[in-house]
């Protein structure tokens, strides 16, 4: 674990925000000895206070049979050695990877997981698993009725009436992408498609929801287009306006987004341009600030590499107001940040 130390402080335009500094206060590799070669697309949850939980996929690569969901578990303890909670296996001869963890705590409901699993993005199926215990057992898994896909990367929201909006996405066999929320009211038994501009032509997928006074939302995805991509809704995601292009440059590569305590939004997210494969553009790796969803500025440098990949990031606010984040380290790891304010 590498010490404390302090980010330089970067100006933001909100007044609201202009005091606020960021600092790392810690920062850790969750496997030593992991019982798969390679790993990706964590996902945490916090279960208690300071208990959190971390899940993503681990085989001997991507989108191979192997592949299979681990889960991890982080508190005053330390990490536990991942533990294997899902996998892709249909039957005695046929199996599957598994994808895209989604870890997930309703308010009034059980803990529950969502992941894919298929032979590819464009063939998956939805799967949820449920945890009356914080993680210790969980139940058969369960696959999500046709056409529901469960959270595709990012975390649901849940509104102050109960209701779930989970942030979905569909990697069409022509090639084009495509956003939708899938909405509950159950609890997550049962679920209603919200489509969201199908008609563009900007390709995006793996949204996150952002939440804001007067029932606006906004969803921030990614894109082939070399930029992130958002929609807005202010009726709290029964409809959504047409998607736009943002300023915030995006190597078609995951992020995620959070709303916190305060108000203010924060992103984690590659900031490069695309390179001629996908996984070009992946090496550093920033959080930004924002107040209106609009303007954003970077207050922290997670990574700063030259040709690894650091990608696909998760990020929550515990209830002692830190911020954790996970994502992809080269690979063969998981990385664990947390960042306090000064």
């Amino acid at each position: 674990m590498k010490k404390l130390f302090l980010l330089t402080a970067l100006a933001l335009p909100a007044p609201s925000l202009a005091q606020q500094t960021w600092i790392i206060a810690k920062q850790e590799l969750l496997f030593t000895a992991p019982p798969f070669r390679q790993c990706h697309a964590a996902t945490l949850v916090e279960v208690a206070r300071g208990k959190f939980l971390v899940a993503c996929f681990g085989g001997s690569q991507e989108s191979r049979p192997d592949v299979a969901i681990w889960l991890t578990t982080l508190d005053k303890k330390g990490i536990s050695a991942p533990q294997k909670v899902a996998d892709g296996v249909v039957s005695d001869s046929l199996r599957y990877p598994a994808w895209n963890p989604v870890l997930f705590k309703p308010r009034g409901g059980e803990l529950l997981l969502f992941y894919k699993v298929g032979p590819n993005p464009r063939e998956w199926w939805g799967m949820v698993k449920a945890s009356p215990d914080g993680g210790r057992t969980w139940s058969v898994a369960r696959r999500l009725p046709p056409g529901v896909l469960g959270p595709i990367k990012n975390k649901p929201v849940q509104l102050a009436d109960g209701t779930i909006l989970a942030p979905s996405s569909v990697e069409e066999a022509s090639g084009h992408w495509t956003v939708h929320l899938e909405k509950s009211t159950d609890l997550g038994r049962t679920w209603q498609l919200i489509p969201v501009d199908n008609a563009s032509a900007l390709d995006v997928i793996q949204p996150s929801i952002l939440t804001y006074p007067g029932r606006r939302l906004q969803l921030l995805c990614r894109s082939k287009q070399g930029r992130l991509v958002q929609a807005w809704s202010t009726d709290n995601g029964a409809s959504w306006g047409p998607l736009s292009q943002t300023s915030l440059l995006n190597p078609n590569s995951g992020t995620d987004a959070v709303t916190l305590h305060d108000g203010s939004q924060l992103l984690v997210y590659n900031p490069d341009v695309p390179g001629k494969d996908w996984f070009n553009g992946r090496s550093r790796l920033r959080v930004a600030q924002s107040a209106d969803g609009l303007s954003w500025h970077d207050v922290a440098e997670l990574e700063k590499g030259s040709t690894e990949e650091y990608s696909y990031p998760a990020i929550i606010q515990a209830q002692d107001g830190g911020v954790h984040i996970t994502y992809t380290y080269n690979r063969q790891n998981i990385k664990h940040v947390v960042l306090v304010k000064r």
